[in-house]
């Protein structure tokens, strides 16, 4: 077989001087190959319009192809012939690279455009397919990479990881051993040999246009189908009721998709959140202050909440623990739903004790925070010509319209985010929260505006996530950079443009099960650090529990990010003293300076959770030890495995009780019952 190799005997440093424009490669059947980061390849089949990837030598995806619909006919790769290639230099959000364009056309037929970006410092690659015609194009699904021959190069326990498009329902992620049975992730998708830490991982990059779905099937190390596809819609995934909306136009794009192959799949998913991070650049400007600390009413007050009890927490703070503080030396005070308690009259009432409430947070260095939930309608039961606030729309008039009816999710009815009293109620309740000064906001129920729709208000918007787009930019706009965004139910990774810090799970409380669904969330998506500013463990609740399961609860979300409480310390209780000491200890606040989420060390507990988790950085190495039985048993510490040097003796400090031990290749951790320990390990 003939091949060109495309620059291969070059560095990309001189791409800059043979290519500064837009180069036609001479027209062959040749295969073009590309070599992009340390030992990979981009190979393009020019024949056949399919591309395969190499990694040291080995193919790990093969003549992966593409297919789009378009004014509902269906077209793959193999419908095209004449492929022309073209290639330019490019300096992007990931730096510096080449850009390689491979068009077909066909009578009769949408032209197609299939990119792929590369480039030297990079071990990946990325990918967008587009289709243009004269006339106006309709398409709901574009499918930019699609193999029935892919595989890892290790095969001892093989993984295929389901991601959650959002975090309600207590939905929970699930590395699953790989079968013919295929699976769908939404928005990124992992393959990977537990045993080896090999891993394939496939992912898009952007999603204002697009829900994303990765579809895999396969069998040992063997990946017999592997699709990435734009136009993703799943009722127990993506929450939505009816299939995902077309977009309409003369050219349409499918998201950047990322692809990668690593020889440790958690270096992949970091790698991936950072890409992300760059080509997604955030919308609101990123969180300069410290890692956020602080509580939160709804872990046990819920609906009772009052100014006298939400001020006796901020006395509880002021008192008892003034040194659990971030390094800006503030904490915030969050009161959630039922704030409204404090306001007589509604949105149009008395704010003045919410007024006192701030003032009383901020006369004792203490930053106040409140909740709202923008995109839903929680009375829509009742009376159909309520009026919403901050214009004269009926509520009737802004509920999001589906094939079905109505997006009715968690007893709340979904707002189309693009009507104008949807975005007038946000103008007027987010004034009168700026007014009071409130300095962080927690919004929830957020995936509601990402609802696909059967008719937005808006009729450019097509899509879900157009939708949610315009939502949470009008959203932001208000905000105007005036408090810390923190994300409770949303979209896991479309929030990112929108929010400083998200949970990455939601309705966790205080026990050992509790403990495990959220960190299930960590040990799968722990990445996602690297995206937000901060991710959080949500509230941590430690009443009428065990040391262990306080002790679990509080290293949960230590590992996570920020940390925010959830009990009623408005009035004193005895388990409160431990609480007290753990919370003000100078390696707590150490810990959390840092503000980033501990690794996993293993990746096959399905939609469990594995005991350990760790973290290198500057301010140390520190090791989490988990049990989550109520009953006896010993986690083991492999050296080599947790990721320390075998041939060195570490010292490892427990940093709630000061304990001390050695670790020398292996050691046994001994549990009575649930709990955790919290090491910082330092080489003897």
């Amino acid at each position: 077989m003939q091949i060109i190799k495309y620059l291969y005997s070059f560095s990309f440093a001189a791409l800059s001087f043979f290519f500064t424009t837009t180069n036609v490669v001479a027209q062959t059947t040749a295969d073009y190959v590309v070599p992009f980061g340390g030992e990979n390849e981009l190979i393009i089949h020019r024949k056949s319009g399919s591309f395969s990837i190499k990694y040291k030598s080995t193919a790990i995806i093969n003549e992966a192809g593409i297919s789009f619909l378009a004014n509902q006919k269906k077209y793959t790769n193999t419908d095209y012939s004449n492929y022309e290639i073209q290639q330019q230099q490019i300096k992007d959000e990931l730096g510096k690279g080449i850009q390689i364009k491979l068009t077909a056309k066909a009578p009769g037929q949408p032209t197609v455009n299939h990119y792929f970006y590369c480039y030297p410092n990079r071990e990946f690659i990325l990918t967008q397919l587009e289709i243009m015609d004269q006339q106006l194009l309709t398409s709901n699904q574009l499918i930019p990479l699609y193999s029935e021959h892919a595989q890892l190069l290790h095969g001892e326990d093989v993984r295929t990881l389901f991601v959650p498009f959002d975090n309600d329902t207590f939905i929970s992620y699930d590395a699953k051993p790989i079968s013919l049975n295929a699976q769908t992730s939404a928005e990124i998708g992992v393959v990977f040999d537990n045993q080896s830490r090999h891993g394939l991982v496939v992912g898009s990059l952007n999603h204002m246009n697009w829900k994303t779905g990765v579809k895999t099937a396969g069998q040992k190390a063997s990946i017999h189908e592997l699709e990435i596809c734009a136009g993703y819609s799943d009722v127990k995934v993506t929450r939505d009721s009816m299939a995902h909306g077309a977009i309409s136009g003369k050219t349409i794009q499918s998201p950047k998709i990322f692809v990668g192959y690593f020889s440790d799949w958690r270096d992949g998913l970091e790698t991936y959140a950072k890409a992300g991070r760059s080509v997604e650049a955030p919308y609101i400007k990123p969180w300069a202050k410290a890692t956020p600390v602080g509580w939160n009413s709804w872990g046990v007050i819920k609906e009772h909440l009052s100014y006298e009890q939400a001020t006796r927490v901020v006395d509880f703070f002021d008192k008892k623990i003034p040194f659990f503080r971030n390094n800006d030396q503030t904490a915030f005070i969050d009161l959630d739903s039922f704030w409204d308690n404090m306001v007589e009259g509604g949105f149009s009432g008395d704010f003045s004790q919410l007024k006192e409430f701030v003032a009383y947070c901020k006369k004792r260095a203490l930053e106040p925070g409140v909740y709202w939930a923008p995109f839903t309608d929680w009375g829509f039961g009742g009376d159909s010509n309520r009026v919403a606030e901050g214009g004269n729309y009926k509520f009737s008039d802004m509920w999001t319209k589906t094939t079905k009816g109505y997006h009715d999710l968690d007893g709340g009815r979904a707002l189309d985010p693009t009507h104008p009293g949807t975005q007038a109620r946000i103008a007027y309740v987010i004034n009168k929260l700026k007014e009071c000064g409130f300095k962080m906001i927690k919004i929830d129920f957020l995936a509601h505006a990402a609802a696909e729709s059967s008719g937005f208000f808006d009729s450019t918007i097509s899509t879900g996530m157009q939708a949610y787009r315009v939502g949470m930019e009008c959203l932001s706009d208000h905000l105007a950079n005036s408090m810390l965004v923190y994300a409770a139910i949303s979209p896991s990774l479309a929030t990112a443009r929108y929010a400083h810090m998200r949970r990455i799970a939601c309705d966790a409380w205080k026990s050992i099960k509790d403990t495990e669904y959220t960190l299930n969330s960590v040990n799968y998506g722990w990445w996602q650090t690297y995206q937000y500013d901060y991710i959080d463990a949500d509230h941590l609740v430690f009443e009428q529990e065990s040391e262990g399961a306080n002790r679990a609860r509080l290293i949960a979300g230590l590992i996570t990010g920020s940390v925010i409480l959830g009990d009623d310390y408005s009035k004193p209780a005895h388990w409160q003293q431990r609480i007290i000491k753990w919370l003000q200890s100078a390696e707590i606040k150490s810990i959390i300076q840092s503000g980033k989420a501990f690794r996993p060390v293993e990746g096959n507990t399905g939609t469990k959770t594995n005991p350990l988790f760790i973290r290198s950085d500057q301010d140390g190495t520190y090791l989490a030890v988990f049990n989550f039985d109520t009953e006896a048993t010993t986690i083991h510490l492999d050296t080599e495995r947790v990721g320390l040097n075998p041939n060195k003796t570490y010292v490892f400090k427990e940093v709630l009780s000061g304990q001390e031990m050695k670790l020398n290749k292996q050691m046994d951790i001994a549990f009575e019952k649930e709990g955790a320990y919290l090491y910082k390990i330092s080489a003897k």
